[in-house]
């Protein structure tokens, strides 16, 4: 594929482009991949990231010492994330579609991710992450008041069954459980006064969520902070929704559940999160699928 950002080296870096969480090129959440960016800094990471234009671009760096190793860096365009689920998706595709099916470990801002490829339908691959360890936090009613206002919901657009908290599993996701399919499609928020509110408390996105039944759930995630108004497939926070379940005692550990996230923006797609007994990490699986013409 041609390169087409300059790094700090000598050569362009070889950025693939794949859709994740999707079978088709279409859908799901499109993502940035470097496999071999060793030669780049931040500034350079941060450049291919704005070049490239998606809410993250992952880049890879092989540890030589340890093979099946990478140290893992995400970036969007106005900045560095400590974790991405659909970037790393959509990177352990591109290391099977070039080496073959298998686990790998990806060394993260957040800390070690496990990952593990393998073949899924119609000749695609698959990946499977399993989260840093996942935490839970409660959210104050001045916190709560200020992203509703933000959001322009009222606190009848929430779903009382679904508190409010922020929860973590490589990245912080302040989780909203709206009240109806509709409310959640109407996403109209203030840009730049969310953007605010969730710098000033780390947060990488807001996760919006209807549960439609037991272990099916809608989601859409603003977010501001990348630069962009919304992320189509939010794997980092499809594992922050397990850690909240599980916490919360809203599901049945273990147990799976399936969030449907893009849709609302014409690119669907479906991320499987396996939510384990205990206090451990969660895992969530996606296909991923090439995106060739780079669009």
């Amino acid at each position: 594929m041609p390169s087409d950002a300059t790094g700090s080296s000598s050569r362009a870096p070889d950025i693939l482009r794949y859709a994740a969480f999707s079978s088709e090129p279409t859908g799901g959440n499109p993502a940035g991949v470097v496999l071999e960016a060793g030669g780049l800094d931040e500034v350079a990471m941060l450049a291919v990231a704005r070049r490239v234009g998606y809410s993250e671009t992952a880049f890879l760096t092989p540890d030589p010492a340890a093979p099946g190793t990478y140290r893992v860096r995400y970036f969007s365009p106005e900045a560095e994330v400590p974790f991405c689920g659909h970037a790393t998706v959509a990177a352990a595709v591109a290391l099977a579609t070039r080496d073959g099916a298998g686990s790998v470990l990806f060394r993260t801002c957040s800390g070690p991710v496990a990952v593990r490829s393998g073949p899924a339908a119609a000749g695609l691959f698959e990946a499977s992450l399993t989260s840093v360890p996942p935490s839970v936090e409660g959210v104050t009613a001045g916190d709560l008041a200020e992203a509703l206002a933000a959001l322009g919901y009222l606190q009848g657009d929430l779903d009382p069954a679904l508190p409010p908290r922020i929860a973590y599993a490589g990245a912080r996701h302040l989780i909203l459980g709206v009240a109806s399919r509709g409310r959640l499609a109407a996403l109209d928020y203030a840009f730049e006064r969310l953007k605010a509110f969730m710098l000033a408390r780390e947060l990488t996105t807001v996760a919006l969520v209807f549960r439609e039944r037991a272990e099916l759930f809608h989601a859409r995630n603003p977010f501001p902070v990348g630069g962009v108004y919304e992320d189509p497939a939010t794997g980092a926070a499809a594992a922050a929704l397990g850690a909240y379940l599980r916490d919360l005692r809203l599901v049945d550990a273990p147990t799976r559940i399936t969030v449907l996230q893009g849709a609302d923006m014409g690119r669907p797609g479906r991320i499987v999160v396996d939510i384990p007994a205990g206090s451990g990490p969660i895992t969530v699986t996606g296909v991923a699928v090439p995106i060739e013409d780079g669009s």
